[in-house]
């Protein structure tokens, strides 16, 4: 069990990222898996936006190395979430759950993964009405009676 919880080590020690190589990165995560997002579906996903935006070179790069990191950083926030619940005695299974990268989303980006549920209920916020709002709404009102 001790050789899989160094699997689930920290980004400073699992990330060649952190340490500020960025060629070493390139490297690793092309070897290790399957590139993500790769530039004909990054411009595929910019047509679909516009279809007549072109990005330049040095921009697709930019984009790409930015996706890259942040899955990287999501996968290696999500596994230490995994860590600490599974050192916590909450679950001794040696997995990263789907509730992992979720709080990991929430905490850190405000992001919501939709489709996937969770044991508490996420209460509607409602937002408040200023005063100022109020009194447009009632010149509106007012002015719609007189037509």
């Amino acid at each position: 069990m001790d050789t899989e919880m160094n699997d689930l080590a920290s980004p400073s020690q699992s990330s060649p990222s952190m340490t500020g190589n960025s060629n070493q990165t390139k490297t690793n995560s092309s070897s290790e898996s399957s590139v993500l997002l790769t530039k004909p579906r990054l411009q595929e996903l910019v047509r679909e936006v516009d279809p007549n935006e072109q990005l330049d070179e040095e921009v697709e790069d930019c984009l790409l190395q930015i996706a890259d990191e942040f899955v990287e950083n999501v996968i290696n926030g999500s596994c230490l979430i995994a860590k600490h619940r599974i050192q916590n005695g909450s679950n001794r299974d040696n997995k990263v759950e789907v509730k992992d990268v979720q709080l990991f989303l929430e905490r850190n980006w405000n992001l919501w993964i939709p489709g996937f549920g969770t044991e508490e209920l996420r209460p509607y916020k409602r937002t408040q009405v200023t005063e100022a709002h109020k009194q447009r709404t009632a010149l509106i009102r007012k002015a719609l009676k007189k037509y």
